[in-house]
């Protein structure tokens, strides 16, 4: 076996351990998710063993191999054309009856495979007990017992995987198993294979009694349910923008003081060797400070937001808000599974669009993707926080200042999903489109891994989330001190652009100048801030500001009031996505019609939401 190198395929239902075990022997940091559909892609990784490199890849999580949905297809493909030597076939030791029907599915195709029936620890404690010899008979296949996310067992499933692919240990292909492939009714087929499931779960699987209270049946009855399911939901996202909006105010003006210290140390450093004062200024106040903004506006609530976000799904509660939902979904005649990728939106838009796989039919999957961008992602929610409490709060309290700030972000985000509703509802009667059935595993409440969730969390979104947005500010700072400071019979390229847009601009309760920066934002949402305030200076320069009070100064200074921020939060969430979500949802769809909708859509309801504000404001007040 030496000099062999294997490829070893990791398949199985969603939220069975499945991307635990992949980092278990791979070593990798991909991170795990505690509810179903987080793996919509093909992972890879590689470890060594017996002074060999094999590769290991990880199959999206597929309830069955008569594929429906896209992360389906890809299993399906991969087990059909034989890529891999071996197959480890991850099964869920406290759940294994319902998990043997995708294994026997796969071993009617296949018995070059491993049963690694893991979360033995989760069974033991519900009084689960697997007999792994009698289970290996039935299945024709050896079966390794593992407790992933304590590492036991990864070593001795590695090992027996590696003898099967050098075929040192047979396997054998059960006959009722093999005979089912005769079965060409599809319903029968699936009430043998159900069948056949109980049969061998039966031979194999000893219960015993366990006295102690079900703590996942009564976190249920207060988290699913219809009278507390909704209200705790919306608690807990008030919850979450409170912690955001109180804990990144102090952070966000310690960046911007320590970014403004470090500009201004290498302009003068750049003026005393001489630089031409225009480049010094290109650099320190167009490049650069456009990157350092984006860093101290972005950075503060994303290390509070998506770290609590994250040990809310390594604890169990995600897949309860999507159950909680799902009923409104289909009512609107989509599925359930949106609500997950509308979570998924909430980092990344184009992160939400390629989840959108995780749903079976081809029409709800573009109605999905149609309407993600109405969730605001990471590049939005600091905009908005700031804006929400300039214009509404800072007349209050600290600490009520940020209850306010939380309830307007709360308020946008069930307007947000109103509008979600809405659109999905109009798009699947112009589809005529039925939902179809939303399968979602409610996996048990565990203990969230504090330390390694917050970590990974830092690394997987926050880091390369304001990685990319740093890259897209650095150029676009460029652009944009370019248009400022070029000047055409006396006025700037820029005070010429937002000069024409004032008069469209003015019916949407804003400026010219905002309309501009909506527009140059395309790139990243993180830069229109940016660019309206570097519209607002007289040098074609970022100004300096020490805190959200300095910000509101100058905004107020510029003509703002609460319907000019108003109107800008409005299309801060309404309006066309990010170049890099329109980008993905093109790759995803290989439609430039669906694409152009993307587009068109949120800008359509932002406009006419704006509109409607502005003409109220001029009744009313």
């Amino acid at each position: 076996m030496d000099n062999n190198s294997y490829t070893i395929a990791l398949a199985g239902n969603p939220n069975v351990g499945k991307s635990t075990v992949f980092n278990g022997i791979t070593g990798l940091n991909q991170h795990t998710g505690n509810w179903s559909g987080k793996t919509v892609e093909v992972y890879k990784g590689e470890f060594k063993y017996d002074n060999s490199i094999h590769k290991i890849i990880d199959l999206p999580g597929s309830y069955s191999v008569f594929a429906e949905s896209e992360e389906e297809l890809v299993t399906k493909d991969f087990i059909d054309n034989g890529y891999y030597d071996v197959i480890i076939i991850v099964v869920d030791a406290s759940a294994l009856e319902r998990n043997l029907g995708f294994a026997i599915q796969i071993l009617m195709k296949s018995s070059k495979a491993v049963l690694c029936v893991n979360m033995n620890d989760v069974a033991k404690r519900k009084g689960i007990f697997v007999d792994e010899d009698e289970l290996s008979l039935q299945l024709g296949i050896p079966v390794v017992k593992t407790s992933a996310k304590k590492k036991k067992g990864i070593d001795e499933l590695i090992k027996t995987a590696l003898v099967v692919a050098d075929e040192r240990r047979n396997t054998f292909q059960v006959r009722d198993i093999k005979n089912l492939n005769d079965i060409k009714d599809e319903i029968l087929l699936s009430q043998r294979i159900s069948e056949k499931c109980g049969e061998i779960y039966n031979t194999s699987v000893s219960k015993r009694e366990i006295k102690r209270p079900d703590i996942n049946r009564r976190l249920d009855n207060l988290f699913t349910s219809k009278k507390s399911g909704i209200l705790i939901m919306i608690l807990f996202l008030l919850g979450l923008f409170w912690l955001t909006a109180f804990g990144a105010n102090y952070p966000s003006e310690l960046f911007s003081s320590m970014f403004s210290y470090i500009l201004e140390t290498i302009s003068l450093l750049l003026t005393d060797l001489s630089v031409p004062l225009a480049l010094v200024s290109f650099l320190c106040d167009g490049v650069l400070k456009t990157a350092c903004w984006v860093v101290a506006v972005m950075l503060p609530p994303a290390l509070i937001f998506f770290p609590i976000f994250a040990l809310l799904e390594d604890f169990g509660y995600l897949p309860r808000v999507a159950f909680n939902v799902d009923g409104i979904f289909k009512k609107a005649g989509t599925s359930g599974k949106q609500a997950l990728t509308m979570m998924m939106g909430f980092g990344c838009n184009a992160c939400g669009v390629v989840g959108c796989r995780i749903i079976s039919s081809k029409k709800e999957r573009n109605i999905a993707m149609l309407t993600n961008s109405f969730i605001p992602c990471n590049g939005r929610i600091p905009t908005l926080i700031a804006l929400g409490t300039i214009f509404f709060a800072t007349s209050f309290s600290v600490a009520t200042t940020s209850i306010i700030t939380s309830l307007i972000m709360v308020l946008l985000l069930m307007l947000s999903f109103a509008v979600t509703l809405f659109v999905s509802k109009i798009i699947s009667l112009i589809y005529k489109n039925t939902s179809s059935p939303f399968i979602l595993e409610l996996p048990d409440y565990k203990k969230p891994q504090f330390v390694k969730t917050i970590c990974l969390s830092i690394k997987n979104k926050v880091l390369s989330v304001l990685l990319r947005a740093v890259a897209v500010a650095l150029p676009a700072g460029a652009i944009i001190w370019f248009l400022a400071n070029i000047s055409i019979n006396g006025d700037s390229i820029l005070t010429l652009i937002t000069g024409f847009l004032d008069p469209f601009a003015s019916y949407l309760g804003i400026d010219g100048t905002i309309l501009t920066a909506f527009i140059l934002g395309f790139p990243a949402n993180e830069i229109v801030i940016p660019i309206i305030l570097m519209s607002y200076t007289a040098k074609g320069a970022l100004t300096d500001y020490t805190s959200l009070s300095a910000l509101g100064e100058l905004l107020r200074n510029n003509g703002w009031n609460s319907v000019t921020a108003l109107c800008t939060m409005i299309l801060c969430v309404f309006h066309f996505p990010c170049s890099t979500t329109c980008i993905t949802i093109y790759k995803e769809t290989k439609s430039k019609s669906l694409t152009a909708l993307s587009v068109a859509i949120p800008l359509l309801i932002g406009v006419v939401l704006c509109l409607a504000v502005n003409l109220l404001s001029r009744i009313f007040f």
